[in-house]
């Protein structure tokens, strides 16, 4: 039986990664996952310079799973390529570096700065707001999803991952948008903007009123989004959204996605990906798939 997966001319020992900002940078779930049985890691969002992140509160929990509006709080890239990399490089896994940035020079910068360092791909968060546009997130606007894409594949030396927002009407446009740009691969979705209100407190319960929606409750949202994007380009897909076992991350799989990006139930089952892993290579026996390859997209 065949777990390997090839995404963009990258092969992964299985088809299993871990979603920015759910696992830090591996170091934290060590003791909990053996890293080696990872397909990938994918680390918390990097930018080129330190960000402070939000105000708290900025997590909550809601039915189905938690809201949060961390603010992609990371320490930058100098002290990740000092301290992250070498941590990540004593195993035999693959190792995704999430890129954040407010403006086009901010991506490329850290994409340039990566250039040269022994990290496998590049998934390039297009949900930050550009400040230079008034705050809207790149991935919100297809025309500058491109642009980033476009830009940032001049500096790229890996593969670059686009990571998308699901807070558009319609995502395969998206998808388009940054395959045109030149993209390597997509992964999807990104968390969803919602809200919870204090009805005793009478006000936010989020210091920043809104935050992005992960966890269960958006996992039919999520498998309807890569079935689309899987539609409308040909590039490798990432699926991501939900995903608390081996059924969930199957059903992407079956979708049209590649691989998976196993995130919010990392909080509440540190070793959900080793059971994930375990429960695709299960199904692939029950079900006699002889490669993961077989099994992508095969509902139509």
């Amino acid at each position: 039986m065949n777990m390997t997966v090839n995404i963009a001319g990258v092969e992964w020992k299985n088809p299993v990664t871990t979603a920015s900002g759910t696992f830090g940078s591996g170091a934290e779930f060590s003791e909990y996952v053996d890293l080696n049985r990872l397909g990938a890691v994918t680390t918390k969002g990097v930018a080129n310079v330190p960000w402070q992140g939000n105000p708290t509160p900025r997590v909550a929990e809601v039915y189905g799973g938690m809201m949060n509006a961390i603010g992609l709080q990371n320490p930058g890239i100098d002290l990740f390529c000092k301290r992250d990399i070498p941590f990540l490089k004593r195993y035999d896994t693959r190792i995704i570096v999430n890129v954040c940035g407010k403006s086009e020079e901010d991506y490329c910068e850290v994409a340039e700065r990566l250039a040269e360092e022994p990290v496998d791909m590049l998934e390039i968060n297009i949900s930050c707001p550009n400040v230079k546009e008034g705050g809207i997130a790149f991935g919100q606007n297809p025309q500058a999803a491109e642009r980033i894409t476009r830009a940032v594949k001049r500096y790229a030396r890996q593969p670059v991952i686009m990571k998308l927002s699901p807070n558009v009407t319609d995502i395969g446009e998206m998808a388009r948008a940054v395959e045109a740009g030149g993209a390597d691969a997509v992964s999807l979705i990104n968390t969803l903007t919602g809200m919870k209100i204090d009805i005793h407190r009478k006000s936010f319960v989020l210091a920043n009123q809104t935050g992005g929606v992960s966890g269960p409750a958006i996992h039919p949202v999520a498998v309807r989004m890569v079935y689309q994007a899987a539609k409308a380009v040909k590039l490798p897909i990432i699926g991501m959204g939900g995903i608390s076992c081996a059924e969930d991350a199957i059903e992407f799989i079956l979708a049209g996605a590649s691989a998976v990006s196993v995130g919010t139930a990392n909080f509440h089952n540190p070793s959900i990906t080793m059971e994930i892993v375990n429960g695709i290579e299960e199904y692939m026996r029950r079900q006699e798939f002889e490669k993961i390859t077989d099994m992508v997209g095969i509902v139509d």
